[in-house]
């Protein structure tokens, strides 16, 4: 994280002037739309799979190199690949991330619990994250996620993650909650709920309509007039939460991405500049290079490219997407795009360093 510090000036020049050329230093890794969830939230689990395999990636973490500080490998569910862990160790050797992250909806807790050991035995220099995805408490959480015992399985998963930590100090463990216009009105039922399970970070981002997820038309945003409290709500707890060191800067962080996001819904806008397509990027699951996956349009595709992403991060198909991006043709408040732009934008930078301060 430190490291990075020193190149944002050069990715603001990037943004604006085209140079120097840079690759992301947030990439998200597509793995496969298949989910053993049937979410109100989301239709991914229905599209087709054309999934690249271990093999393939290997070549794209091996020409992608040791620039990216950040990995997530998301899908659908990643732990329905059964070389999931093979998968993150391949992007660790060959692109040292500092952090990696994996959301889960932790229905297949013998599998989780044997690929994360892996996975943090491993990649013993990155601090990895596991995200157990919980939109509620009980049956409220299972009628979301369309799946009856979900939470039940969930709680298991989530017992034994934190028996894992026990033996290793790179596993991090946070709960990660969708805010929709279906559990809105519980919010906080739901977040005092959640704090019994003592995760180490509790995070939450806004339901949005995702041409990745098949949602586009749904109207599964809550209204910017109630996601507006809830911000206020979750911005005083990342205040007042007790933290030491990097965590500190992490929770002043957040504090910040959650008035950013109830700004954005209320003016319908980019709030700040967005650096999807400069300083983060998603991958899909067929190799298809997209700047994030709320437009999910792909510039080109890995396969047709030697697996190497340089001829289409470069080539002309993202140079118009970004912009189209810059000429703020899009916005958005997703969580991941959002804290690489917090980063780049001084201003926030400045506010999140002051609260450490104080």
């Amino acid at each position: 994280m430190l490291g990075l510090i020193p190149k944002l000036p050069l990715y603001w020049s990037f943004r604006r002037f085209g140079w120097p050329k840079l690759y992301p230093f947030s990439v998200v890794i597509s793995i496969s739309f298949r989910c053993n969830s049937k979410c109100r939230t989301c239709d991914v689990w229905r599209k087709p799979n054309d999934d690249l395999s271990l093999e393939e990636w290997d070549q794209v973490f091996q020409k992608l190199g040791r620039t990216p500080v950040y990995m997530t490998f998301t899908g659908g569910e990643p732990f329905l690949r059964d070389d999931l862990d093979q998968m993150v160790i391949s992007g660790y050797r060959h692109c040292r991330p500092e952090y990696i992250t994996i959301p889960t909806n932790g229905l297949l807790p013998d599998r989780v619990l044997a690929q994360a050991e892996n996975i943090v035995r491993t990649c013993e220099r990155s601090q990895v994250g596991i995200n157990l995805s919980l939109d509620g408490v009980g049956e409220v959480h299972d009628d979301i996620r369309g799946v009856p015992g979900n939470w039940e399985r969930s709680m298991e998963t989530w017992r034994r993650l934190k028996e894992l930590q026990t033996r290793y100090s790179n596993l991090v463990l946070t709960v990660h909650t969708v805010i929709s216009r279906f559990n809105i009105h519980l919010f906080e039922e739901t977040y005092q709920g959640l704090q019994q399970l003592q995760p180490d970070s509790y995070i939450t981002e806004v339901a949005e309509e995702r041409v990745e997820l098949d949602t586009v038309g749904w109207g599964i945003t809550p209204l910017a007039e109630q996601y507006a409290p809830v911000a206020d709500f979750l911005s005083d707890k990342a205040h007042r939460a007790h933290a030491r060191g990097m965590a500190r800067f992490t929770q002043a962080f957040r504090a910040q991405y959650y008035q950013l996001a109830k700004r954005t819904l209320l003016e319908r806008t980019q709030v700040i500049d967005c650096y999807a397509g400069w300083a983060s990027c998603q991958i899909g699951p067929n190799g298809d290079l997209w700047s994030c996956c709320i437009r999910a349009e792909g510039t080109g595709n890995l396969r047709d490219h030697d697996y190497d992403i340089a001829p289409i991060w470069f080539g002309e198909e993202m140079a118009k997407m970004r912009r189209s991006i810059a000429n703020k043709e899009c916005y958005c408040p997703m969580a991941n795009a959002s804290y690489a732009n917090m980063l780049l934008h001084p201003p926030t930078l400045a506010k999140a360093a002051l609260d450490v301060v104080r």
